[in-house]
């Protein structure tokens, strides 16, 4: 199986990666607490259009290693840029949803773009999920504690019912299985569960306001209007507002997991925009 191993500090860390396709390069980036299977559908799209894809397991979560730390957003832009060095990639479109816009971001303020030349946010946290007073529409503290209090408690009983709100699965029936819902709980349980919280806490608390300016490349923003689990009115909205180069689209009635219920619409806009 296709791994990047690499030195991180005192720990040998090993990234799990699949790698399809032929031309232009696009790099898909997992949301939490999944891996990189959440991309299934969008993986086909792209091969089928013509386009290498490269979609790879955050540490801890997948089949990649499961390390005590590392789970800052500069450690995890740091396993992206070694991947996109391993495999010697250029002009690369990053593709980050819901956590994985945090990649995206930092691996500007980080790397500077290098070898980036457009990049993504779908359903994103960027740039701050945690609600301040300059930041109104934000999830309350309470709601984030309660998240944390259950990871640490009862982390398989709150995996459980997780992805119903992700995916609105009361007013979505329709348009997703209870199966899919069964597969995502299996991904998600056996994560690391040190990583799951760890992980939780980066995206809870870290505020990428001051960074959007650093993203100088075309930039995809997509969300839906009834998203649960990231409000739009405290990412996408702001960050169409913070990004220069910005398309920006809302999804009417979309939820957080607009990539399996609102596929086709998604995949039509990704691809108008990467062949721009």
């Amino acid at each position: 199986m296709p791994f990047l191993k690499h030195d991180n500090g005192n720990e040998k860390v090993r990234i799990f990666y699949q790698d399809y396709g032929q031309g232009d390069p696009v790099i898909l980036i997992h949301g939490w607490p999944l891996s990189h299977q959440a991309w299934e559908g969008q993986i086909a799209t792209l091969i089928e259009a013509g386009y290498r894809v490269i979609a790879y397991d955050r540490r801890g979560f997948g089949k990649s290693s499961q390390p005590l730390e590392g789970y800052d957003y500069s450690t995890l832009a740091t396993d992206l840029r070694e991947l996109i060095l391993h495999l010697d990639l250029n002009n690369v479109t990053l593709v980050g949803f819901s956590m994985g816009g945090g990649e995206v971001v930092r691996y500007f303020t980080d790397y500077e773009g290098d070898r980036v030349t457009k990049a993504a946010l779908i359903a994103s946290i960027i740039p701050l999920v945690a609600q301040k007073d300059d930041n109104p529409d934000g999830v309350p503290q309470k709601n984030l504690d309660e998240i944390m209090g259950a990871l640490k408690n009862d982390r398989i009983g709150f995996l459980k019912g997780f992805h119903e709100n992700f995916y609105n699965f009361d007013e979505l029936k329709g348009e997703i299985s209870q199966a899919s819902l069964d597969y995502d709980f299996s991904i998600a349980s056996h994560a690391s569960p040190i990583a799951t919280i760890k992980a939780a806490e980066a995206w809870a608390t870290t505020d990428f306001r001051s960074e959007l300016k650093n993203i100088d490349v075309p930039t995809l923003i997509v969300h839906g209007d009834a998203d649960n689990i990231v409000p739009f009115q405290t990412s996408a909205q702001q960050a169409a507002q913070g990004i220069a180069t910005n398309e920006y689209h809302l999804i009417k009635d979309a939820p957080h997991g607009l990539t399996l219920t609102h596929r086709d619409e998604l995949d039509k806009l990704i691809l108008e925009f990467l062949k721009k």
